[in-house]
């Protein structure tokens, strides 16, 4: 069965930074895709960056430039390493994990940007 485990979120002001982390445990098969989402109150959840087991990276518009997404995939985690955040950026984070047609989902860490 696979789990995943985010770490990382809190409060931060604007314009700091934060790394969240996502380990996921079980079996993972090679080309499998990782990626982070958020949601936001009353907002729908919305991708921010996602990478593929062999390195293809995509970032939503609105992070591009602000986060890098890394993958180590000896130890099935993933990495987001966000900046000059933003009090817009306030959600909750999830780790997502595509694998032979489903998707695993960690129970969310919350990232407060304060003005």
């Amino acid at each position: 069965q696979v789990q995943l485990v985010e770490s990382g979120g809190g409060l931060v002001q604007a314009g700091g930074s934060l790394r969240l982390s996502c380990a996921a445990s079980g079996t993972i098969f090679s080309g499998s895709v990782m990626g982070w989402y958020r949601q936001a109150p009353g907002k729908q959840r919305e991708l921010v960056a996602s990478i593929f087991s062999g390195g293809r990276k995509n970032y939503a518009d609105s992070m591009k430039g602000r986060c890098t997404i890394s993958r180590d995939n000896a130890k099935n985690t993933v990495y987001l390493q966000m900046s000059s955040l933003k009090p817009e950026d306030t959600a909750v984070y999830y780790c997502k994990l595509g694998m032979s047609g489903y998707d695993y989902w960690g129970q969310g860490t919350q990232v407060t940007v304060s003005s």
